[in-house]
């Protein structure tokens, strides 16, 4: 029986990949958020596709949340199987307008948060000598983005990370690897003008904003056996706008 963590799968990106997890049968599948309640929608969504789900209240930026919710998971399911650290967010500005606070609550989540729930589920994984963790990314992470320093900081750290613990884990049978998405459909690409989107469309060759499940197939691979032999990589979901 598998068990998939997935943080800040409420919605969006996240939400997409607990339903793929469950399609690709995966049997328990922790939906986590800041807000339990937040998770409620994605929970029914997966237990219509036959998996069992559970909502869980954690704040990535905070140890303590994260210790005590991967103990609930491990004493209630046995293991962790994967982890996918999906949380993220975005207070976006010009490096000289950005304030100390922005900067350190995107890394404190999108970074640090990573790091503490890796080290947290890495323990169960060393033990059972099995297990995947894969972080979301950014293409921003990789090429940078003008108003985006602390985003994509957080988001090159992110790779550092998984590179550096991948090395760490991976005797032990312990595989990590990221996904960087590119412009992929969302709310806040909805409220874009049709001259802001058109820009962003002329420096993707394939002519298209990526979808939710695009992420979530990528992830899917790395969460499968069929990945088994790949470790420290980073699978770029950007439609052919970042060809490093």
């Amino acid at each position: 029986m598998s068990t998939a963590i997935v943080t800040g799968s409420a919605r969006g990106i996240g939400r997409a990949i607990c339903e793929k997890l469950a399609k690709d049968g995966v049997e328990n599948i922790v939906v986590c958020d800041v807000k339990a309640e937040w998770c409620e929608e994605t929970v029914e969504a997966v237990k219509a596709l036959g998996a069992n789900a559970i909502a869980m209240e954690i704040n990535v930026a905070d140890g303590a949340s994260i210790e005590a919710g991967v103990d609930a998971i491990i004493k209630q399911f046995g293991a962790i199987d994967i982890c996918v650290n999906n949380a993220g967010i975005t207070r976006d500005g010009l490096l000289m307008r950005m304030t100390e606070e922005d900067w350190d609550s995107v890394l404190d989540i999108n970074l640090k948060g990573a790091f503490l729930m890796t080290k947290a589920v890495s323990r169960n994984m060393l033990r059972a000598r099995k297990g995947s963790i894969i972080n979301i990314a950014s293409v921003v992470g990789l090429m940078g983005n003008a108003g985006q320093c602390n985003y994509s900081a957080s988001k090159g750290g992110l790779v550092a990370l998984t590179k550096s613990a991948a090395r760490e884990l991976g005797a032990r049978g312990v595989r990590v690897n990221a996904v960087a998405p590119g412009f992929i459909k969302s709310k806040m690409t909805d409220v874009l003008t049709d001259d802001v989107k058109n820009r962003m469309l002329s420096v993707i060759p394939m002519g298209k904003f990526g979808e939710v499940e695009d992420v979530a197939n990528a992830v899917a691979f790395l969460a499968s056996d069929a990945a088994a032999y790949i470790t420290g990589q980073v699978i770029s979901v950007n439609g052919g706008m970042l060809m490093p």
